[in-house]
């Protein structure tokens, strides 16, 4: 029988083990921590309280509809009808996008100075969905190539891949609160100037081709049902699944040294899965790094009593909060923080955009927190680069950060957030912070980066797709050792589509 040995279990992990075992192969999955799952999991981050939060990844978009048919999750997602609340800083007005009402939203757009706007945003987003779809579907089969991405993009090829995405987006809209509504999905997880690089770009592609249509939507019961369920796939199929196993050494011929219970052990199989990052897997094959990768974001998870009163009028907080929260993420305020952070200091004000996965879910807290009104904030800060925890240190960075976050809540509240925090059974405020170093120290994510490093355009450039590794986007430099997690060419987010090309790959692979 063939075999294959996967490092990390991560949900990546968890979906090439389950399609490599249905096709007959022997699959052992070591994971270094005691749980399976990687970031896509479901915590209780509070002491004595009965609330489980998406801990680290929140949102689904990118998971494939045949992935998830395949390996039978059993996940419902909801989809939020309010997209986005953007208050205009200084004042007691905000952008309120509503996709249940086009005129109530056009009407927001007026309100802000923006009515112009309205009909040139909502054509941005459709100039996307005409090759948001096409480009989607070819992410769980062979690496299309770059004339082919081309004719798919069609006139949005220059503007959205050839130039900086800062030029697409204020040709496209006017105001810069609303540059920035578009120019946040730019940057989550990515520091960098929209004006000077194309690394927004990528950011931004990946963020608005989920499903063909760009929507996020909440996984009903948490994150941990996502993975939960490609777990139960994986070991339904007959993977074998190790926790505590701590890999230490990989060798390209597809030997694998692990610690396991205080004692060293060694496995060999045909092919090599890594479900680490790229940088943690040239270190276990011993090779030397050049380059870092790093993050840039701040994750505040927080548990409300209630939700907090709003500078605007008129705005119902259920709805404000219904969807994506921008606090200071006009295109200005962007730019100024990543000088900022350039510069060595925490961006104040902090841009920062929140979600409340309760007001779509409330499974995810006991029924005494949902009877009493209790609710969940996801805060996710920007443009914090991973190089602030070696000027600061990492706790007083941690601190430092809870301070702007908080500021910046505030700063658009009409009532400070910490007089409606909930305290945990020790009497603390419920507020977890992760730096990208936290980050690292729990996922070994190298710099905190979400997606493992730079993400890469969903295609070929000129390179040979002469072996599987490469048709699918999962090539090393060692043949018998493939990606797997979100460092393949086509990975990033919730999606389980790295771990299924990399099996495909694989699958090819060892047919040979």
């Amino acid at each position: 029988m063939t075999s294959v040995v996967i490092v990390g279990g991560g949900h990546n992990a968890l979906t090439a083990a389950a399609y490599l075992a249905r096709a007959g192969v022997e699959v052992t999955v070591l994971e270094r921590l005691d749980n399976v799952g990687g970031a896509a999991i479901s915590a209780t981050a509070f002491t004595g309280l009965d609330a489980r939060l998406s801990r680290y990844a929140y949102l689904v978009s990118l998971l494939p509809r045949s992935i998830a048919d395949d390996l039978g999750l059993d996940v419902s997602l909801v989809r939020r009808r309010y997209s986005s609340y953007t208050p205009v800083p200084g004042t007691d007005r905000g952008l309120l996008i509503d996709n249940g009402d086009e005129a109530a939203t056009r009407g927001s757009f007026a309100s802000v100075g923006a009515a112009g706007d309205a009909a040139r945003f909502a054509d941005f987003y459709r100039r996307i969905s005409a090759f948001a779809a096409p480009l989607f579907d070819t992410m769980t089969g062979p690496l299309p190539t770059r004339d082919q991405a081309k004719s798919l993009l069609g006139a949005e090829w220059s503007p959205f891949v050839e130039r900086p995405i800062g030029e697409a987006i204020e040709a496209a809209v006017a105001d810069d609160l609303v540059r920035g509504v578009i120019a946040t999905d730019a940057l989550i997880g990515t520091f960098t100037d929209l004006h000077e690089a194309i690394d927004g770009n990528r950011c931004l592609l990946y963020h608005v081709i989920g499903g063909g249509t760009g929507d996020w939507d909440v996984p009903i019961g948490g994150m941990g049902v996502v993975s939960g369920g490609m777990e139960r796939a994986a070991r339904a199929a007959g993977a074998k699944l190790v926790t505590g196993a701590e890999v230490t050494a990989i060798d390209p011929d597809g030997a694998v040294e692990y610690l396991h219970g205080g004692e060293q052990h060694r496995v060999t199989a045909d092919l090599v899965l890594a479900g680490v990052a790229p940088d943690v897997l040239a270190r276990l094959l011993g090779e030397t790094l050049t380059v870092r990768a790093e993050g840039a974001q701040v994750k505040v998870n927080l548990l409300l009593r209630r939700l907090p009163r709003l500078r605007q009028q008129g705005v119902r907080p259920d709805a404000a909060f219904g969807g994506t929260f921008h606090i200071h993420e006009t295109l200005t305020e962007l730019a100024a923080a990543h000088a900022a952070a350039l510069d060595g200091r925490v961006p104040d004000p902090l841009p920062a955009e929140i979600y409340c996965h309760s007001l779509a879910d409330p499974s995810i807290l006991g029924a005494d927190l949902q009877r009493n009104g209790y609710q969940t904030l996801t805060l996710f800060g920007l443009q914090v680069p991973d190089r602030l925890v070696d000027a600061f240190g990492n706790d007083a960075l941690r601190d430092a950060l809870q301070s702007a976050a908080l500021a910046s809540l505030d700063s658009v509240l009409a009532e400070p957030i910490e007089s409606v925090l909930a305290t945990d059974g020790d009497g603390r405020p419920c507020v977890e912070v992760k730096t990208t170093r936290d980050i690292e120290q729990a996922l070994a994510m190298p710099g905190g980066n979400i997606f493992h490093g730079p993400l890469s355009w969903p295609w070929a450039e000129d390179e040979p797709l002469d072996t599987p590794a490469r048709r699918w986007g999962v090539a090393t430099d060692h043949d018998r050792v493939l990606l797997c997690g979100a460092g393949a060419r086509r990975g990033g987010g919730v999606s389980g589509i790295a771990g299924q090309n990399a099996a495909m790959a694989a699958l090819e692979r060892l047919a040979q």
